[in-house]
């Protein structure tokens, strides 16, 4: 039964078009009157409400940019710096990404600075890499493009043309989400109580304060468009126009989303799983459904050309998933439609498409050459429990803060604003009507054509199934990794702030209490408007004197060393000259003075993760000799060695870059629970401050400060005490 009620739902999804769009204008009539209402004041009260409605969704994302712009000036006191001192606040990736930015406007022709990226042999020393495909340098590549074709070059700094496009990137992210939360309550209000909750949580639904270029700051809000366009497309009863519209943008969007971010595949692939799970249990348009798939499909494509044939796109789970989904639906259709072969083939449905998708991808990997982030499994496998590891590089990511279970605080924090608990309320709510609609579809009772407010059955609405569907996942993945929670939370405050504003989901709260006191429909509607206003006023109470005070404080952000450091290596070092120290410097130094460096912050490539591991090589206890071939087997010129990565009290013993070198070459001895650390060595950036031989054989100290200590590596080696 439930496989004729798909089949009804795919000959419903060819006749909604023109059900929608040839509605007899007398019937529409025949509504309006019998609520008093001409169809000229429908026409005028539904303008009004789209009118207002955008315009909020509009104004709510150009005031959270002039809110982020207003505060990054705050903390940063941008327009009063020099260039060196703005540079420096980029920190880690993200002052090598802004590099890159800085070397495209430099270029003599934007095709010459394109080529020179992509062999690029500047930056890493005896290495060529092309950068636009390892570090996804598309945003850089767009915002380069822009800045010189607009003309902006007399009006605008550089600097400022680039986080303005991430914050206003990140305006349209807080519009998407409004207009999602919009389209599944019915009113704006909605859209303003998910940008309340946004911005109040900003810490858990944003890093854009920690790092304006990561590229998940210009991908998300093109994945937040995506989900609002989706969501408007999943809805029953769309018009021909309406529903086309969001087709066409979500095949812009998808594609967009997957050419910023390297990872983005991967947050599709838990989109997949969603509605895979919605197209299961037949409470969607299938067709619809598998149009998505094949945008999924087109956009793997897309990618891997323009990505200079990216062979991690074609061993991707979101590809072996869709071929494997497209595979299982064209086997299932071509099968002699019985009914008892048809009730088979929907209960081996779910396990057919799994085992085809983990075979596929199992072969794909098996035959097609890729570097699909091994130690990205690794990681996983350690996480998980199933092996252990004295890898630097493992252990350093393990006690990584964004790597590990989230802490009580975010719980507190969320619960503080409010939004936890009424996320629970409503997701409670719809996950108890979505389980009473399978079960229905299971004894065979079909969906209703279109779900009225007094029916209370918001579990039938298919795009509020695939949201609940879908925080789940993301939820899921954010109880592991502290970090998930910038993709998870930002969707629990549009799907928190739909319930508390859909008469729906009371209206179904209220039909399982069987209320007879008061009207339920009436009680619905009124509290659809009490408790946001309520929910409202107390976050505007409570949170907007603390936002306030974040704009109106000035912060002080001022780094002399690092400064006086960068100052140094342009005016003393040699153009040649390639220096070697910890990967976030190395990042730095790239962008403030050009000077090619021996590692570089990122976690892509396994050639530069052990590169990062050798040169942090200079915090452990080896001989000076040791140290000596790692730098020179770079060309290293000099070496910088940080006193506070040197000298780290940090918060957990095990974590600190020191303890885990002890750790990875064997220099920590366990007994009865207690580690000992052992070597014949003293720690080299110890030693090497004493300036007594052999050190001052291979190292001559050129430069120092409070932070850091610079040193020429010697080309030839004296051996006098």
């Amino acid at each position: 039964k439930m496989s004729s009620g798909a089949a009804d739902l795919r000959q419903r999804k060819k006749q909604n078009c023109t059900e929608s769009d040839k509605m007899a204008p007398e019937e529409r009539n025949k509504e309006n009157s019998k609520l008093g209402r001409s169809p000229k004041y429908m026409l005028i009260q539904r303008f009004a409400k789209l009118f207002f409605g955008c315009l909020a969704a509009v104004t709510s994302g150009m005031m959270y940019a002039v809110y982020l712009s207003t505060y990054h000036e705050r903390k940063f006191w941008f327009s009063s710096r020099q260039e060196l001192e703005r540079e420096i606040t980029f920190q880690g990736d993200s002052a090598i990404y802004y590099s890159f930015y800085k070397e495209l406007l430099k270029a003599p022709s934007f095709e010459r600075g394109v080529y020179e990226l992509t062999h690029n042999n500047k930056t890493v020393s005896l290495k060529t890499i092309n950068a636009v495909q390892q570090m996804t340098l598309y945003p850089e590549l767009i915002a380069s493009v822009l800045y010189q074709a607009s003309g902006s070059e007399e009006v605008i700094e550089p600097v400022y043309f680039y986080i303005g496009i991430v914050f206003g990137l990140q305006g349209i992210y807080v519009t998407a989400l409004f207009v999602t939360s919009w389209v599944m309550s019915g009113t704006w209000l909605a859209g303003m109580l998910t940008v309340a909750w946004f911005i109040i949580n900003r810490t858990d639904t944003t890093r854009i304060d920690y790092s304006i270029p990561s590229r998940e700051n210009w991908a998300l809000p093109y994945f937040a468009c995506q989900v609002a366009a989706l969501t408007g497309y999943l809805k029953k009863n769309l018009n021909c126009s309406a529903e086309k519209f969001c087709y066409l943008l979500v095949n812009a969007s998808t594609y967009t989303f997957m050419m910023m971010w390297e990872y983005s595949h991967y947050l599709l692939f838990v989109q997949a799983v969603s509605l895979f799970l919605l197209d299961s249990f037949a409470l969607a348009q299938t067709e619809k459904v598998h149009e998505v798939y094949r945008i999924y499909l087109f956009s793997l494509i897309g990618g891997y050309l323009l990505q200079f044939e990216n062979s991690a796109l074609l061993v991707s789970p979101l590809l072996s998933l869709v071929a494997a989904l497209m595979l299982s639906k064209s086997l299932q259709m071509n099968m002699k439609k019985s009914a008892f072969v048809s009730r088979l083939l929907k209960i081996m449905y779910i396990y057919l498409v799994l085992t085809v998708a983990v075979t596929l991808n199992f072969v794909l990997k098996m035959f097609i050459p890729h570097k699909e982030n091994g130690h990205l499994l690794k990681f996983i496998e350690v996480k998980l429990g199933l092996n252990t590891t004295k890898n630097f590089t493992m252990n350093w990511l393990l006690c990584q803060e964004s790597l590990q279970a989230p802490s009580q605080d975010f719980f507190l924090r969320l619960t503080q604003s409010s939004l936890l608990p009424f996320y629970i309320l409503v997701l409670i709510i719809c996950l108890f009507s979505v389980t009473q609609v399978i079960f229905r579809r299971i004894c065979g009772e079909p969906l209703r054509e279109a779900v009225k407010l007094e029916d209370g059955r918001i579990g039938e609405r298919p795009e509020i199934v695939y949201h609940v569907i879908h925080t789940i996942l993301l939820g899921c993945l954010a109880m592991c990794l502290e970090g998930m929670k910038y993709l998870w939370t930002p969707y629990v405050c549009m799907l928190a702030a739909f319930g508390v504003c859909s008469p729906e989901l009371w209206m179904t709260l209220f039909k399982w209490l069987r209320l007879k006191a008061v009207h339920p429909i009436l009680l619905a509607l009124i509290l659809s408007m009490a408790v946001p206003t309520i929910i409202g006023f107390s976050l505007w109470k409570e949170f907007f004197p603390r936002i306030m005070t974040e704009l109106t404080e000035l912060q002080e952000f001022y780094d002399p060393d690092t400064v006086e450091l960068m100052t140094w290596i342009k005016r003393q070092a040699p153009v040649a000259a390639v220096f070697a120290g910890s990967p976030q410097l190395m990042g730095v130094i790239k962008l403030c003075t050009g000077w090619m460096v021996s590692s570089l912050p990122l976690y892509n490539d396994d050639d530069l993760l052990k590169r990062n591991e050798n040169i942090y090589q200079i915090y452990s206890k080896r001989s000076a000799e040791d140290i000596y071939k790692i730098l020179t087997s770079y060309k290293a010129n000099f070496l910088v060695i940080e006193d506070s990565i040197c000298n780290e009290v940090g918060p957990v013993r095990g974590c600190r870059v020191k303890d885990l070198l002890d750790i990875a070459n064997g220099h920590v001895v366990c007994e009865e629970g207690d580690n000992y650390a052992y070597s014949k060595y003293g720690r080299f950036c110890h030693e090497i401050k004493m300036n007594y031989s052999p050190y001052v054989n291979y190292f001559t100290r050129v430069y120092w400060n409070r932070s850091y200590f610079v040193y020429k590596i010697n080309t030839v080696i004296s051996f006098q005490s």
